[in-house]
Formats: structure tokens, C-alpha cells, sequence
């Protein structure tokens, strides 16, 4: 399957584009600066152009800076991002999306978001070692999740039941759910989660539609 990745050099990328090849995949890494790996092709998400030609499935992988300061600052490429690539899929009808979004939109009671849960912002920096105006890239994420689910293209959302995904144990289990958060001790290793990312793109079952991960432990 030809699968393109962007956000590649990040730590779930990097995850997605190693479990990829091993899975025998032909991959595509896009990066707007190529030089910093042979392997991959000059791309940027937000005017995506013909890059994208002839995969089978895009996944979009970014993250929104290197420290809480630079990803608050550019808390609006996620929903920026949404737009261009749906914008491209349109001429590209066959070709799926794979998104890895935030936890912060997961439901903790039928309705309510862990996002609008009395106090989320001000436990960010005990509970992420961020401060509490990183709710801003939280909220960002959820305004990306929202215009995938208003369009009609091949496009999945995968937000995992932790606030922070970290290198560990590739164990290629974990627990699946839906838009409901699974539990506050559902960290995932991003060994794992793309794991997740790569069962989804070579047996989708969450077409146009979101769906979370989290530890099997």
C-alpha cells in the first residue's frame, strides 16, 4: 500500500513511518525541509498540491511545535491543516486520511468533553508539564476534529486516551474505543499507537469517524 506520512520526524511519526516499512508499505515521508533526511519529499501539509498524488492513504501526524510556547503559538496549523488536506482530497476521492488527533474532544459523560471538564485547564501543568494556555492546541484539535466530521471525504480520527505519548515497548496490543475517553491510566506507548495507526490503514473500520486507543495493561 502506498501510505504518506506527514510529521514524520516527530515521535509518533517517526513510529508510524518505521511500523510502516517493517510492515512492507511503500512510504512516502514529507517534510518541508528534506534536506534533514534523504528519505524524505519536500511537502507542506497546508498547500498539499501534487504531492499526494497516487497514495492510497495520507496520514496526518504533525505536531504543532517542539515546546509548549511554539505549539501554543501555532495552535491553529491543526484546523489550518483539516482544511488544505480536504481541500485536496476532493480531487482524490479514493485516497483515505488517517488523522492522530489530541484526547482532549474524548467524552468523559455522554456530551461533555475532557476539555470542558471543571479545572482542565489549570491541571495541565501538573498532569503535562505544560502551562495552562496549552488548552489553546487542545482546543485547536478539537476545531480540527470538527471539520473532518463535516466532510464527506475517506477521513478517520484517532485520539489516544493520553495526554502524552511517549517512546516505550512496542507490545502491538492496546484497547480500542470510541469518542469516550477510556480511562485516566490508558498511556499508550507511540510504539503502540502506531500499531493502531497501521491496523487502521490495512483494515479501516472507522470511516468517517473518530476512535481512541489506549494501554492494553
Amino acid at each position: 500500500m502506498r501510505v504518506g506520512i506527514f510529521g514524520a520526524t516527530g515521535v509518533i511519526g517517526q513510529r508510524i513511518l518505521a511500523e510502516a516499512e517493517q510492515r512492507g508499505h511503500q512510504v512516502t515521508a514529507f517534510s518541508r525541509n528534506p534536506a534533514a533526511d534523504p528519505r524524505h519529499r519536500q511537502a507542506d501539509i497546508l498547500d498539499p498540491g501534487d504531492a499526494i498524488d497516487g497514495l492510497d492513504v495520507v496520514v496526518n501526524a504533525i505536531n504543532s511545535g517542539g515546546d509548549p510556547e511554539a505549539a501554543i503559538e501555532n495552535a491553529q496549523l491543526f484546523p489550518a491543516a483539516a482544511t488544505a488536506l480536504l481541500k485536496a482530497l476532493e480531487r482524490r476521492p479514493a485516497t483515505r486520511l488517517v488523522v492522530v488527533g489530541g484526547a482532549g474532544s474524548l467524552e468523559v459523560s455522554p456530551g461533555r468533553q475532557l476539555v470542558d471538564a471543571d479545572g482542565f485547564a489549570e491541571g495541565l501543568p501538573a498532569q503535562l508539564g505544560v502551562p495552562a494556555e496549552y488548552v489553546e492546541v487542545v482546543l485547536a484539535h478539537r476545531e480540527a476534529l470538527n471539520r473532518y466530521r463535516l466532510s464527506n471525504r475517506q477521513w478517520t480520527y484517532l485520539s489516544p486516551s493520553s495526554g502524552l505519548i511517549q517512546p516505550g515497548e512496542r507490545t502491538g496490543r492496546y484497547r480500542l474505543g470510541g469518542d469516550q475517553l477510556l480511562d485516566v491510566t490508558a498511556d499508550i506507548s507511540a510504539e503502540d499507537l502506531a500499531v493502531a495507526v497501521l491496523d487502521e490503514i490495512e483494515l479501516p473500520r472507522h470511516l468517517q469517524r473518530r476512535f481512541t486507543v489506549g494501554s492494553a495493561a
